[in-house]
């Protein structure tokens, strides 16, 4: 079996795995009142319920206070249509419909219900979709084939007074009309002057062409080919309507006799079909956007192989400018359900193409300039649409999407305090699970050594596998080589010792009379005698991995996942050691629930710290904070809230609190305060109205060790989180002691913010 069918053969055991466990598909619903006793039901249910109905019986607007209909949406299909796949049916299409409702809810917040549909007739299609509207504050359209996807949209349109939107359409038009604004304002081109020539005339390529004639394009200059050659006037083969409104008056047959002079090249119809020679007789500056996927009408280093004055744009996530519908259709109905949108109009398109392009145009912010390690892409041929994963897209496209809204006269719920809604759309932007994508992100792009003590593990070597394929580190795994083949097969897994990462052989390795005397100078003068010495550095995974980052054999350590906690601290404090910035180690858990992101230190090291250790625990949490491009906001927790009570522990977080505010005063902390607080404005400002920490606090820190592991764990558990830790801090080279229950995710995630931190650790201490 060929590398490429070996790798397409485990993606797709992969995949079926992911979708078979621990329960079926991708979805579930949940309820979002509490039900614990009998008033809770009564009120959920009879008699209470009585009372929303009677209100929206009398005023149906009052369904959006009182249901979750005004944030829940319809993604609905045929299956004629599907991916790459083709008309492979409803059923079939169910996977990538619930695909599509964890995009909704993951980048916006937004309540899905995939309905698929058998029936391929135009007018019961319509029919069955019109007679959901009362369940839905929107339809999204998705994988119907042409041209009766026009059709059933505009019929839907017509028929209902909430947004139905066809994002194979309108997304990608949204997009694509982005990127053109930029790359001709790149290129000190007009619009109206500009020559497009597309290949392809499907749903999607025709809404692009009607996007760029909305955005000022001129219809003359529009030049549009399919499978059977130019669309002119007088064709009678394969035409339609739609496909009609680009024909041009011309005896040109093929695309090589129109793409002469071309300003603008949309692809989205086969590979290849865009040559070399074609690219060379485009005009200058030439953006090509070629969109055909998996592999598009022309590769880009081919492309640029001819000229190296084209911008390319793909669909693909392995090239710069990726078009992806991501990008705008979670926004854009977020955008319309917050004002009760009855439509999805031109003008609210446009506006979300202006947003988009705007973002990509905009200075990097600081926060995600830390987040990348201040080396965030800035606007350029490389750059001219937004990553699908920037924060920033819901802070730009949704209210954009509301206004233009509003202006339209289509809105049956304006917004009128914008500032509140953007603060309530950038604390989504925190707690919508994304937290890790800035550090995978920033870590493919310089993959550091990472050394793995518990090499032979099943979930280090799955996770080893998952850090080559997607370029985040370089592992090097301590082990036996037989061994580590040998479950490398088991697992099904293709890596291999020797071929694809370095392993440290911990029973003949030839560093191995250098280890010893590289651990004999750390831990000489502790009592241990080189004889023992010796014997650790044979059987010690730890020590073995901290001796090749004290020698610069690897960047980073990970540890943790067999063993105790405190005997891998102790190895790490004795090789690798502490910074010059720190006295002593600590260990800050981050865990992500529904909430977002929460940080806990000090969880696993100091069972009693001090006032000045606790200081500086919110010092160097603070700088670990940052590197998610978060902003840490810190809350000292206390059984006193803000005086209340005068204990030796809350005296202590007292004057803990004075040395941060001394010593670290760009900080936004406040305390000694009760968990609640911390997490709770309107409580926090019954008592301390005028306190330095403004909104919910990110970074909790505790009196102690009980209380901090206590927190952590029972917080791990009611709220459901992914933990990522324990992140430890302090340390002179990266290393992190994992948990026994990590799994492999974990080791990823642990992985890429120890690749992070490694590239730029020499940095920090210099500063």
């Amino acid at each position: 079996m060929s590398d490429k069918n070996k790798t397409e053969s485990d993606l797709t055991e992969a995949a079926l795995f992911f979708h078979e466990h621990p329960r079926p598909g991708k979805l579930e619903i949940q309820a979002t009142k509490p039900l614990g006793n009998q008033r809770d039901l009564a009120l959920a249910y009879s008699p209470g319920v009585a009372a929303p109905c009677l209100e929206i019986a009398d005023d149906p607007s009052k369904a959006a206070n009182y249901t979750a209909r005004g944030n829940l949406v319809a993604v609905i299909s045929n299956g004629t249509a599907v991916l790459g796949l083709g008309n492979i049916g409803p059923l079939a299409s169910k996977p990538v419909m619930e695909g599509k409702a964890v995009l909704f809810k993951k980048f916006a917040g937004i309540d899905v219900f995939d309905i698929e549909v058998d029936q391929l007739n135009v007018d019961k299609f319509v029919d069955a979709v019109a007679a959901l509207e009362p369940t839905f504050g929107g339809i999204n359209l998705e994988d119907i084939k042409a041209p009766e996807c026009f059709m059933i949209e505009a019929a839907l349109r017509d028929r209902m007074k909430i947004p139905v939107f066809h994002d194979d359409q309108h997304g990608t038009a949204i997009i694509v009309g982005a990127a053109v604004r930029n790359g001709l304002h790149l290129a000190g081109k007009k619009i109206e002057e500009a020559k497009i020539v597309a290949s392809g005339a499907g749903a999607a390529s025709l809404a692009c062409l009607n996007m760029l004639v909305s955005l000022g394009a001129k219809r003359e200059n529009i030049w549009v080919t399919d499978i059977e050659g130019v669309v002119y006037n007088g064709r009678q083969s394969l035409m339609d309507q739609w496909k009609a409104v680009f024909a041009q008056e011309t005896d040109k047959r093929t695309l090589g006799e129109v793409i002469d002079g071309a300003d603008v090249f949309l692809g989205l119809s086969a590979s290849g079909v865009l040559k070399p020679d074609m690219v060379e007789r485009m005009g200058k500056g030439p953006l090509i956007l070629a969109l055909a996927n998996p592999n598009p009408e022309i590769m880009p280093e081919d492309a640029k192989a001819v000229r190296d004055d084209v911008v390319m744009c793909t669909g693909r996530s392995d090239y710069p400018n990726q078009v992806n519908n991501v990008l705008c259709f979670p926004y854009i109905f977020r955008g319309a359900l917050d004002v009760g949108a009855t439509s999805i109009n031109e003008e609210m398109k446009r506006a979300a193409v202006e947003a988009i392009a705007g973002l990509a145009q905009e200075e990097p912010s600081d926060v995600a300039a830390r987040a990348y390690g201040g080396k965030t892409e800035t606007f350029g041929p490389n750059y001219l649409i937004p990553s699908p994963f920037d924060q920033r897209l819901i802070l730009r496209i949704a209210p954009a999407v509301a206004q233009a809204a509003m202006d339209t006269g289509v809105a049956t719920r304006p917004i009128e305090d914008f500032d509140a809604y953007k603060d309530r759309l950038n604390r989504f932007v925190f707690r919508s699970g994304l937290i890790m994508k800035p550090i995978i992100q920033n870590a493919a792009k310089d993959p550091q050594k990472i050394i793995y003590a518990e090499g032979e593990d099943e979930r280090v070597l799955r996770a080893a596998q998952v850090l080559l394929e997607d370029g985040i580190a370089k592992p090097v795994l301590v082990g036996r080589p037989d061994v580590l083949t040998a479950r490398c097969e088991r697992f099904g897994l293709k890596i291999r010792p020797d071929v694809d990462f370095e392993f440290v052989n911990p029973q003949d390795d030839p560093r191995y009379r250098d280890y010893v005397d590289e651990y004999l100078e750390c831990v000489g003068r502790k009592g241990l005698p080189p004889t023992a010495a010796r014997t650790v550095v044979r059987t010690n995974a730890t020590v073995i991995s901290a001796l090749a980052v004290r020698r610069g054999e690897a960047d980073a350590l990970i540890c943790g996942l067999e063993g105790r906690f405190t005997k891998h601290m102790r190895d790490i404090r004795q090789v690798i050691g502490v910074c010059d910035t720190a006295r002593d180690l600590s260990a800050m858990s981050l865990l992500i629930n529904s909430r977002g992101a929460m940080f806990l230190s000090d969880t696993f090291v100091t069972e009693d710290p001090t006032a000045e250790e606790i200081s500086e625990m919110a010092n160097l949490a603070a700088q670990e904070i940052r590197r998610f491009g978060i902003e840490p906001k810190v809350a000292l927790l206390s059984m006193s809230n803000f005086g209340s009570r005068d204990t030796a522990s809350s005296r202590k977080m007292r004057e803990a609190l004075d040395l941060i505010w001394e010593r670290h005063p760009e900080l936004e902390a406040d305390g000694e305060m009760h968990g609640d607080s911390a997490l709770s404005v309107a409580l926090r400002e019954r008592v301390m109205p005028n306190g330095k920490l403004k909104g919910e606090a990110n970074l909790l820190l505790f009196p102690n060790l009980d209380s901090a592991n206590i927190a952590h764990n029972l917080l791990k558990v009611a709220t459901d989180a992914l933990h990522v830790g324990p992140i430890l801090l302090g340390t002179a080279k990266p290393a992190h002691i994992l948990t026994p229950s990590v799994t492999s995710r974990g080791v990823v995630n642990m992985s890429a913010l120890a690749s992070v931190e490694a590239q730029t650790r020499a940095p920090e201490q210099s500063a």
